[in-house]
């Protein structure tokens, strides 16, 4: 039994939980009291979310809103990368909500020379904005998960393992 078993290291959300999610957010915004007659608009495009609203406060709201339901659906709030809350003409404001997903370069490399320094029997490569981690032994391979996992409080991304065969 001398195969190579591998898994990879990738940032990545499910993008129907946040639809859902999202769509939790607008249900509650039109039942509640203070949001009762406001403007309230929250599109979701292909790397970012908009929220347009006609005050500060409401924003805020609507960002405590969005990161609870994530939360209950299953989403890390690494994902989001909050905007400033800008004046969009007339009355009204508007945030833009950036979606991570990937990892990004440099987050590879150094999760790669932690694998690298801490792990010398495991191999690492960059493939993209994923990482794969190879060895001979499944106990190495978890011994990494679990030193990634202590290690991913510090990275602004959330970090999911995949493909683990």
């Amino acid at each position: 039994m001398a195969s190579t078993i591998s898994f990879d290291v990738v940032s990545e959300f499910d993008r129907q939980e946040l639809v859902n999610a999202l769509d939790q957010v607008r249900r509650e915004v039109g039942t509640r009291f203070d949001f009762k007659g406001a403007l309230v608009e929250i599109e979701l495009a292909e790397k970012e979310i908009d929220i347009h609203t006609d005050s500060e406060m409401r924003a805020a709201a609507i960002k405590d809103l969005i990161e609870s339901k994530a939360v209950r659906r299953g989403l890390s709030l690494k994902v989001f990368g909050w905007g400033k809350v800008e004046p969009a003409g007339g009355a009204t404001y508007k945030q833009r909500i950036e979606l991570r997903q990937g990892l990004p370069e440099d987050l590879a490399k150094k999760i790669s020379k932690l694998i690298r320094e801490e792990f010398p029997k495991v191999k690492s490569q960059i493939q993209g904005d994923a990482v794969r981690v190879s060895g001979k032994s499944r106990d190495a391979l978890q011994e990494v998960i679990a030193r990634l996992k202590e290690a991913a409080e510090d990275y602004p991304v959330a970090l999911q393992f995949k493909n683990y065969r």
